[in-house]
């Protein structure tokens, strides 16, 4: 990767929708060489997908709720129910398994209170939790899909001392 490549990245990364043709003028190629390292991105898996970034409110799922789960179960068994009750929820849009005091922290959004109890109640029916804990977002402050690009090593990065 060099910064050509970060440039691309950057483009798509804040407007997928941008025609080939004017990422490639932005970065200072033409367009064949520009789709072609495009290609090889999704190819190496740089790009995982291209997509359309929604308005929650405007759909009516304008309430979020940060979900901490602790469990007393660590074994593959009880994951693979917990992961396929989590994961199978629409409501889910972000699911991780954390370090420290809280195992697992869910992303879920829902029109209002009633449907996250809805959600909350299904989720305890599928599979046995320690503690669930859910902390509802009064106002988002900020959010983005776009990752930060000024920490990868490309093929014209100065060698760190001590880098392989």
């Amino acid at each position: 990767m060099d910064d050509t490549d970060i440039q691309i990245l950057d483009c798509l990364q804040n407007d997928a929708t941008q025609a080939v043709s004017e990422i490639a003028k932005r970065v200072g190629l033409s367009t064949s060489p520009c789709w072609n390292r495009i290609q090889r991105l999704e190819a190496a898996g740089v790009i995982r997908s291209r997509v359309a970034l929604l308005d929650p409110a405007a759909l009516n799922v304008g309430v979020t709720a940060f979900v901490s789960i602790r469990t007393s179960n660590h074994n593959a068994t009880w994951f693979e129910k917990f992961s396929t009750a989590v994961s199978s929820a629409p409501e889910v849009v972000e699911f991780y398994r954390m370090s420290g005091d809280v195992d697992y922290l869910l992303r879920v959004v829902v029109p209002d209170i009633r449907t996250y109890d809805e959600f909350y109640k299904r989720l305890i029916e599928q599979v046995d939790l320690q503690d669930v804990s859910s902390s509802f977002a009064m106002e988002e402050i900020k959010y983005t899909t776009a990752l930060p690009l000024d920490y990868v090593v490309t093929d014209q990065s100065p060698k760190r001392a001590g880098a392989v």
